[in-house]
């Protein structure tokens, strides 16, 4: 089974967050928008992703619920990958295989990036906003990094 081109209408919900998919996905053409929170009072547009990116990682090779909903800001084409045909799509398909290994990189880079900067405002005693805490910790389950702010604190000063 090989992957399949499918496209997605403006407006089109493509992951929910807290779901798992067993799909993966890399944009041939259109944009897609990246919310945390998305449809409640914490709602967060992360970026606006488009040809070339890749999303969806974590159901077809972690079975674990998506961080991030995915929404097709504009008309798209896509590349799907489902986990039924993952690994002849990593046989016949380095380049994109690089592109999503890319995606996932960039992806923990900045995760840890924002888990530093709520380390170190707590280090320096200020209270980070209520909100920012809740989608840090969930963001940081999502990565099975730590389960809570403190215990990413207490790594942090254990290896001081």
């Amino acid at each position: 089974m090989k992957a399949k081109m499918v496209k997605f209408p403006e407006g089109t919900i493509i992951i929910r967050e807290d779901e798992v998919s067993e799909d993966m996905y890399k944009i041939v053409s259109g944009h897609a928008e990246v919310y945390v929170g998305y449809g409640t009072k914490q709602e967060t547009l992360i970026s606006i992703i488009g040809p070339q990116s890749c999303f969806g990682e974590f159901g077809p090779l972690l079975h674990k619920p998506s961080i991030y909903t995915i929404a097709a800001y504009s008309d798209i084409l896509a590349l799907r990958i489902t986990e039924a045909n993952l690994m002849d799509f990593v046989r016949e398909n380095h380049k994109n295989v690089i592109d999503f290994m890319r995606n996932m990189t960039d992806t923990m880079l900045t995760m840890r990036y924002h888990i530093n900067l709520l380390i170190k405002e707590m280090e320096e005693g200020k209270k980070p906003d209520p909100e920012v805490l809740q989608k840090a910790k969930r963001a940081m389950r999502g990565y099975g990094m730590y389960r809570s702010i403190q215990e990413a604190v207490d790594a942090s000063k254990a290896e001081k």
